[in-house]
């Protein structure tokens, strides 16, 4: 029996949170963005070895950070290069609940040119999400026309 490269329900590329507090951001990632613990591996302090969590119809993992095997959170680098884009059924109800859990504003939520209705905001472990719900279907065409015309708004401003 051959066992396949990916696990069951896995995509090809999974993102791996490594925060202070996994616990506390499971539990944060369970009640904003309804996600279901899949499984978790704790350590003998109450930490988080390995985490697993499904939102949507993909998978998240996270660990408590580990500086020692150089696994730094957010919050001990001063910040991070890393966006997380998660596409949901109503952007505005989690974008709130997101913020009234504690999470904070960097972009709100509005139509962008691209289709989607998004907004950016950094949660309280350091990591940053857009929380988006697609509205329209664009051409590359409209698309780059669309791209162009912001540009040229962008300038005027």
């Amino acid at each position: 029996m051959s066992v396949s490269a990916k696990p069951k329900g896995f995509h090809s590329l999974t993102a791996y949170l490594i925060i202070d507090g996994a616990a506390k951001a499971m539990a944060f990632y369970q009640h904003v963005f309804a996600a279901e613990i899949v499984m978790q591996m704790p350590l003998p302090d109450g930490g988080i070895a390995h985490g697993e969590l499904k939102i949507g119809d993909s998978y998240l993992m996270v660990a408590d950070a580990c500086p020692d095997e150089h696994f730094v959170s957010p919050h001990q680098l001063g910040g991070t290069p890393v966006s997380m884009m998660l596409y949901v059924e109503d952007v505005d109800t989690t974008f709130a609940r997101a913020i009234d859990a504690g999470a904070k504003e960097l972009r709100p939520v509005h139509d962008q040119f691209y289709g989607d209705r998004a907004g950016t905001l950094e949660d309280p472990f350091g990591h940053i999400w857009t929380i988006a719900t697609h509205q329209e279907d664009l051409s590359p065409e409209q698309l780059q026309q669309r791209m162009a015309d912001f540009m040229s708004e962008q300038q005027d401003a």
